[in-house]
């Protein structure tokens, strides 16, 4: 649930005490409907245990309120190297060097290169692994390194998730917590659910918190496991089957 939610629903019951306790409990008697329970801690971002008992004269049922995982990737914009205007076309001659190319540690460099312009962003760098991971989604040809066109296409790529990691940082402290990371994936085009965004921070949060370089890095990863399931997925039915072969080039090179 979104916070516009609960700003347009009042609660119907809470628990009497919301202090820092080992231990929270209350016992409530409420008439027949149907309701959302929502369990928090005190403090945001900390994961604690809890029980629900529900006594009634007839059968209850009880969900978890989830979303589906989906991916809804935005129509890019066609472009060929004729769009490129003669300022990118230079930018791109002084990055790559004699061979017209761009291998991973130059694109490491670059983009170390031009976060650190922005002080508003709270970062640690792009590490090899990131930048790999942004070699391998848009590498057509397999040499792992980016021509002219397809650095053009990622640098579009990376303006737009830089605007979504500023739109979604909403107390513009320069990282994301739990909660804006959600929005901010939602708004990438990636709806997950809460097992799958949990996991999401845990791997890339860092005490609790995303920064720019890990947000590109794990929108990237969700970008390029997607498609490889889309490819395998021929039918559309949302399984696939695969061998040890493709199983170890998906989860090893994707």
């Amino acid at each position: 649930m979104k916070k516009d939610f609960f700003l347009r629903h009042s609660s119907c019951a809470r628990s009497e005490t919301f202090i820092n306790l080992r231990e929270v409990s209350t016992r409530l008697r409420l008439p027949p409907g149907e309701y959302l329970i929502i369990p928090s801690t005190f403090e945001p971002s900390k994961e604690a245990d809890f029980i629900l008992r529900v006594f009634s004269e007839k059968q209850s049922e009880t969900e978890e309120m989830d979303d589906d995982v989906v991916a809804n990737f935005h129509e890019e914009e066609e472009i060929s190297e004729s769009d490129i205007d003669d300022s990118f076309r230079s930018m791109f001659a002084q990055l790559s060097g004699d061979d017209m190319e761009i291998s991973v540690q130059e694109l490491r460099t670059i983009l170390n290169r031009v976060v650190s312009k922005h002080g508003d962003l709270q970062t640690d760098g792009f590490s090899m692994e990131s930048s790999r991971a942004m070699v391998s989604l848009m590498d057509k040809d397999g040499s792992a390194r980016l021509g002219l066109l397809e650095f053009q296409v990622l640098w579009n790529k990376i303006r737009k998730w830089l605007g979504i990691f500023r739109e979604f940082d909403l107390d513009k402290s320069g990282s994301m917590n739990s909660y804006e990371m959600r929005l901010a994936l939602e708004s990438g085009g990636f709806k997950l659910n809460n097992k799958l965004n949990q996991m999401l921070v845990a791997r890339y949060a860092d005490n609790d918190m995303i920064d720019f370089d890990n947000f590109t890095c794990c929108l990237v990863k969700l970008e390029v496991m997607f498609k490889v399931f889309q490819q395998l997925d021929r039918d559309g039915t949302g399984k696939v089957e695969m061998n040890i072969i493709e199983w170890l080039y998906m989860t090893m090179c994707g």
